[in-house]
C-alpha cells in the first residue's frame, strides 16, 4: 500500500504511464467521531475513518475524473487506465489545463493558519459528557419540555494535493462541535430551536452549558407563535441567517454561473450591488477559521481581495477553467473533492459591519419582522427574484411583541442588497462573517 503522504504522486505517475498528458490528484484521510445523548443516556456513538483518493487526467484538451476509497497499488493502476480511457471519449474543451509552473503557490506558511488543533483526539467519554451537560442545561430552562437531540463531535481531515506541473503540498484540518436541539410546549403547540457551535480548536469552543441554555431559551421564546400581517415591511435578518443573503450574492458572482449566463449579476461588473460604504472582502488566511486555505485546489496562492468594494462589484469568483472561458485570470478560488474536477467557490468573506447594534436596528425599524430561521427557498438565478418561508418575531414601535411563523418574505435580491443596513454583531469565528442585516420594504405574506 502506498504511503498516504505520497498517494497523489503515486496516482499521477500511474496516470502518466497509462497515457495521460497531464494529471492532478488529491488524497483525503478523514476521521470522524460523533456521540448522541438522549434523556441522560447514550443514544448513539459513531466513528468512521478512511481515505478517499481522486484522480483527474487530461489527454489533449479532454479530461476525466475517477475516485476510490481503496488505496492498493493495483487499484490505482486500474483507476488510471479507466480515467485515460474515459478522457479519450470526453468532449474537447480548449480551456482545460493545469496551472503554469510560475503561477503555483511557493511560500506557504501553513502553520500560521492554525487549521489543526494539536491537542489529542477527544475520548468518546469526553464527548458524551459534553452532550450530557448541554442537554441538562437546556432542560433546566423553564418552559423546555424535552431535548430532541444533544450531540458532540470531532473530525480531522488530512489533505494532500499534487499535480504533474510540479505542485505538491498538504495540510490538516480539525473541527470540534456541540449541538443541542430543544423543544417547548406539547402536542401541536410544540416549538423547536437549537444552538450549534463548531470550532477548529477545542479550547475555543463555548461551554456545553452555554450552548444548551441558549437552545432552551430560543425555543421557549418561540412559544405560541402567530402569523404576521400581510404587506410591505422592513425585515431584519438575524445574524444567524443573514449570511444567506451574502450567499446568494456569492452564487451570482460565481464564475460557473457567469459562464453559463445564468446569473442576475451577469452584466453587473463595475456596478453598485451594495450600499456605498459596504465591502465584501475575501480573507483566506484568517487563523483558526474552517474555510481558510493556503492555496486553492489547483495549487494557486490564495490572497485577500475585495469582491465588492465600497458597494461596487469588482470581480468574479473564478478557477482556472472559468477564468479562461471569460478571458480572465483565476482568483484562486478552485475547490474540489475526490470525485470531481476543480470548480470555483468563495471561502472566508467579511461584510463591512455597521455602527449600530441589532437592538438599535430593532428600535429604529418601527414595525416589521425579525427573521431568525428560514425555510425552503425559491430563487430565480436569472432575475434575482426571491421568496422564502420564514419564522421569527414581530416588531412594533421598535420592540419585539410576539413570535411569528408560517409566513413568506419576497423581494428581488438586486434591490434587497442595495438597501442593506448592517449591525455590528457578526460572530468572528465564522467563515462568512456577516452581521444582522436590515432590509427595507420586503413583501410579507401572512394573515
Amino acid at each position: 500500500m502506498p504511503n498516504p503522504e505520497t498517494l497523489p504522486q503515486t496516482l499521477i505517475e500511474a496516470a502518466r504511464k497509462a497515457g495521460a498528458d497531464a494529471a492532478d490528484a488529491i488524497a483525503i484521510h478523514g476521521t470522524s467521531l460523533s456521540i448522541d445523548v438522549r434523556e441522560g443516556a447514550l443514544e448513539q456513538a459513531e466513528r468512521s475513518e478512511g481515505t478517499e483518493i481522486g484522480l483527474r487526467v487530461l489527454v489533449g484538451q479532454r479530461q476525466a475524473c475517477v475516485s476510490a476509497s481503496d488505496t492498493r497499488r493495483e487499484t490505482i493502476t486500474e483507476m488510471a487506465a479507466r480515467a485515460v480511457a474515459m478522457a479519450r471519449e470526453a468532449p474537447e474543451d480548449v480551456t482545460l489545463g493545469l496551472a503554469a509552473s510560475a503561477e503555483l503557490a511557493r511560500d506557504r506558511d501553513i502553520a500560521a493558519l492554525e487549521l489543526a488543533d494539536p491537542a489529542p483526539e477527544p475520548a468518546p467519554a469526553a464527548l458524551e459528557e459534553d452532550a450530557r451537560r448541554a442537554e441538562a442545561a437546556a432542560l433546566s430552562v423553564r418552559g423546555v419540555t424535552q431535548v430532541q437531540a444533544a450531540s458532540a463531535g470531532y473530525g480531522r481531515h488530512d489533505i494532500r494535493l499534487a499535480a504533474s506541473n510540479g505542485f505538491s503540498a498538504g495540510y490538516s484540518r480539525t473541527d470540534r462541535g456541540i449541538t443541542c436541539v430543544a423543544i417547548s410546549g406539547t402536542g401541536t403547540g410544540m416549538e423547536r430551536d437549537y444552538c450549534s457551535e463548531t470550532r477548529v480548536f477545542q479550547s475555543d469552543l463555548p461551554s456545553p452549558e452555554g450552548i444548551g441554555a441558549l437552545a432552551g431559551k430560543r425555543c421557549v421564546a418561540r412559544a405560541a407563535p402567530r402569523r404576521p400581517q400581510t404587506g410591505a415591511f422592513p425585515v431584519l435578518y438575524d445574524e444567524r441567517v443573514s449570511a444567506s443573503l451574502v450567499g446568494h450574492l456569492l452564487a451570482a458572482v460565481n464564475g460557473a454561473a457567469i459562464v453559463r449566463g445564468a446569473s442576475w449579476l451577469r452584466d453587473a461588473l463595475g456596478d453598485r450591488v451594495l450600499p456605498s460604504g459596504l465591502s465584501l472582502i475575501e480573507e483566506p488566511h484568517r487563523p483558526r477559521i474552517a474555510a481558510s486555505r493556503p492555496f486553492d485546489a489547483e495549487g494557486l496562492p490564495t490572497a485577500r481581495r475585495a469582491i465588492v468594494e465600497n458597494g461596487v462589484l469588482t470581480g468574479w469568483v473564478l478557477d482556472l477553467g472559468t477564468a479562461r472561458k471569460l478571458g480572465l485570470s483565476s482568483t484562486a478560488n478552485a475547490v474540489r473533492g475526490a470525485s470531481s474536477p476543480p470548480a470555483p467557490s468563495a471561502g472566508n468573506v467579511t461584510l463591512t459591519p455597521g455602527g449600530r447594534s441589532r437592538a438599535d436596528l430593532i428600535r429604529d425599524m418601527g414595525t416589521g419582522l425579525l427573521v431568525t430561521s428560514l425555510i425552503g427557498s425559491t430563487i430565480n438565478p436569472n432575475t434575482g427574484d426571491y421568496s422564502r418561508g420564514a419564522a421569527g418575531f414581530w416588531v412594533e414601535n421598535g420592540e419585539i411583541v410576539y413570535p411569528v411563523n408560517e409566513c413568506t418574505i419576497a423581494g428581488n435580491l438586486r434591490d434587497m442588497l442595495r438597501s442593506l443596513h448592517p449591525a455590528n454583531d457578526a460572530r468572528p469565528h465564522l467563515s462568512r462573517r456577516v452581521p444582522s442585516l436590515l432590509v427595507e420594504g420586503l413583501t410579507l405574506a401572512g394573515d
